[in-house]
């Protein structure tokens, strides 16, 4: 049950993460690619530095904003009369996948956009399209399979995530033990003799079926 328990919440934190990737993730995506404006590339940099931190970095880092004493942290504390908090909660393992998946689909969109034909977009303005119809119709459209196969990434990354997750919501059991961190207690408690083993091969075989259709997707962007 506890493992049913694990691959279950790290399916549903990874799907929520991912949901939010896409949201946020696709009108930044365009904006680093398409648009000159003062300080992009800091602004690209800060979004993507999580790909580079440790992840236990990255958890310290989200700590210090949504913990109790955090400025978010004690904004949401205030919003819901000091009977909620954001850290050791399931949604907490979302935020933690969230901010260290981001990276891969942003960069993996912003390249698929930045490689869509230009010519094709002066064409959509010539026949009056808005900028806001010229992404959404043309743009999106042509550089949709380098989305698709950079939100697999983080799918992948999110179902994986351990470091940030600990650190942000902890490895309490039934309520916020993902699978990665069932396996460190599963192992650390019974060695190589417990149910580590297969859930180790479950994320094995998740990660190579993610990174063939991930490759898939951007040879045939790449083709697009």
């Amino acid at each position: 049950m506890s493992v049913l328990f694990s691959l279950r919440l790290s399916i549903q934190v990874a799907a929520i993460a991912t949901v939010f990737i896409l949201i946020i993730g696709v009108p930044l995506a365009y904006l680093l690619a398409r648009k000159r404006f003062p300080g992009r590339d800091l602004l690209g940099l800060i979004f993507t530095l999580p790909m580079v931190l440790p992840p236990t970095v990255t958890g310290y880092l989200l700590l210090l904003v949504f913990g109790n004493t955090g400025a978010l942290g004690k904004a949401w504390h205030a919003l819901t009369g000091g009977q909620l908090g954001i850290v050791f909660t399931w949604q907490a393992a979302v935020i933690a996948s969230f901010a260290v998946s981001f990276p891969f689909m942003l960069v993996t969109a912003r390249a698929a956009m930045e490689s869509v034909d230009q010519d094709l977009i002066n064409a959509s303005y010539m026949l009056g399209r808005s900028e806001f119809d010229t992404a959404w119709r043309v743009v999106i459209p042509l550089a949709g399979r380098g989305i698709l196969a950079g939100a697999t990434l983080a799918f992948a990354r999110a179902m994986g995530e351990f470091g940030a997750t600990i650190m942000l919501a902890g490895n309490l059991p039934g309520r916020t033990n993902t699978m990665p961190l069932s396996i460190y207690t599963e192992t650390m408690t019974n060695g190589f003799q417990g149910s580590a083993l297969w859930m180790v091969l479950f994320f094995v075989l998740v990660a190579g079926a993610v990174m063939y259709v991930s490759t898939r997707l951007g040879r045939k962007a790449v083709k697009a």
